[in-house]
């Protein structure tokens, strides 16, 4: 298998190098697709994926997959010990609640941002609309506060004592609001403190594709 993708600080690319490493899966190519020489809006990658987006994955029968988390249900299929995305009927509800939620509330306005409301992207969208970017960065802000509470009281991870998909996703989600400028706000200490917890696992320092630098912005 072929895992087109980009280095760090690429988001949704990294969602999948974590849960790789959670695995210990490293039987997979990676292919890197560099985004800031456009190689994901070049024809022969749109042919993989229409979007135009990183990851994709190629599987060993030449069919294509994007979605960092589709791609990572399709290994969890594949090498289901140990589970990342719920180890009983009620847990995998649990996690899929908890990336749904990441997504709706943080990375959905997260992504707003980066879009409308941060220099680097002006480039390729010259028509940013930053009024609503810094009303998606106070959802942003919001989306914190709101994890910090619910957080309060619970486990070491969002789904309780048990770490999963839905942990990735959100720590890869709070690293990228950081890299543009939304950090978790100083009176959110269980939010702080879930992240330490979790940044501190190696699979958070997982690679894309071994050797190559970081991408730049």
């Amino acid at each position: 298998m072929k895992l087109f993708t980009e280095n760090y600080p690429a988001p949704n690319p990294r969602k999948v190098h974590i849960y790789l490493a959670e695995k210990g899966i490293d039987n997979v190519e990676r292919v890197h697709t560099k985004m800031m020489e456009r190689m994901h809006k070049a024809p022969d990658f749109v042919a993989k994926n229409s979007l135009g987006q990183v990851p994709v994955l190629e599987t060993d029968d030449g069919r294509f997959l994007s979605e960092s988390v589709a791609i990572c249900r399709y290994f969890e299929a594949l090498h289901p010990a140990p589970p990342l995305f719920g180890r009983s009927p009620y847990e995998q509800a649990e996690v899929e609640m908890w990336i749904r939620r990441s997504e709706f509330r943080l990375w959905t306005p997260m992504g707003q941002v980066w879009i409308n409301d941060d220099p680097r992207t002006a480039g390729v969208n010259p028509n940013q609309f930053k009024e609503y970017g810094a009303h998606m960065r106070k959802a942003v802000a919001g989306a914190m506060r709101w994890l910090d509470k619910e957080l309060s009281g619970a486990g070491p991870f969002l789904v309780h004592d048990y770490f999963s998909m839905a942990d990735i996703v959100l720590l890869c989600g709070i690293d990228f609001a950081k890299f543009v400028n939304m950090a978790i706000p100083d009176e959110c200490t269980h939010l702080k403190a879930w992240h330490a917890r979790v940044s501190a696992r190696p699979s958070a320092r997982a690679e894309g594709v071994a050797g190559v630098a970081p991408m730049k912005i």
